[in-house]
């Protein structure tokens, strides 16, 4: 099947979103002449793959859940924000706040990410060839990250259930996070993570990263003490 083209210089992103849309499972498209346009292949639950053909803007396949998304370029804040299913990955770097609150799928930025990577994280996968930013993994409660290069400061700040593995250094950690030792079933992990990743995690070594979880020094409660027999 022949991929569907469509142009950000002939359509508004209403009618390209809306022509996304209505795609059937198992359909291709590529978006042409981004240019940094906000809002691409936002809101889909088709099980498509799309190429967007260089820099894309804000909000870059937020709220996705089922389609394949990949950026030819940079993107913009919020890449994959609230993504449920199915993936984004970015061949080049992504702004601020990447993966917000995803809840499922798997994003993957072959480059660096600012900061606030995996903010509110909820349950998905967000993997990071290179650098990532200050306070990273912010509040993130469920799900998983995997830094190919360094971290920023006030990593894991307010952290919950989640996991951060980190392959470079971390210039500090956040409130309640704390490096905790490596097991063979992290290993095991981080090597997964890499494959799923590609060759822009080609460098890392899955018994060599650092693991970051919660203390659990800020939970509002102690769920074993508290429980009422």
């Amino acid at each position: 099947m022949e991929p569907v083209i469509l142009s950000c210089a002939e359509l508004s992103t209403r009618e390209i979103n809306a022509a996304l849309a209505a795609l059937p499972d198992g359909a291709t498209a590529r978006v042409l002449e981004p240019r940094g346009r906000h809002n691409l292949a936002v809101g889909l639950s088709n099980r498509v793959r799309i190429d967007i053909e260089g820099n894309a803007g804000y909000f870059t396949g937020g709220l996705g859940d089922g389609p394949d998304v990949v950026v030819h370029g940079f993107t913009g804040w919020s890449v994959g924000e609230n993504l449920q299913a199915g993936s984004v990955r970015v061949e080049g770097n992504a702004s601020e706040c990447a993966g917000a609150s995803s809840r499922g799928g798997t994003i993957v930025i072959e480059g660096d990410a600012s900061s606030r990577a995996g903010i509110s994280l909820k349950g998905g996968t967000i993997l990071v060839g290179g650098n990532v930013g200050h306070m990273s993994g912010f509040m993130a409660q469920a799900g998983v990250m995997l830094v190919g290069g360094d971290a920023g400061d006030a990593l894991g700040d307010s952290l919950y259930e989640a996991v951060i593995y980190v392959a470079g250094k971390i210039a500090s950690l956040g409130s309640d996070a704390r490096i905790e030792e490596l097991t063979d079933s992290d290993v095991r992990a981080v090597k997964a993570l890499a494959e799923l990743g590609g060759g822009a995690f080609g460098h890392v070594q899955p018994e060599n990263v650092t693991r970051v979880a919660s203390a659990r020094g800020l939970y509002n409660f102690d769920a074993l003490k508290d429980q009422k027999y």
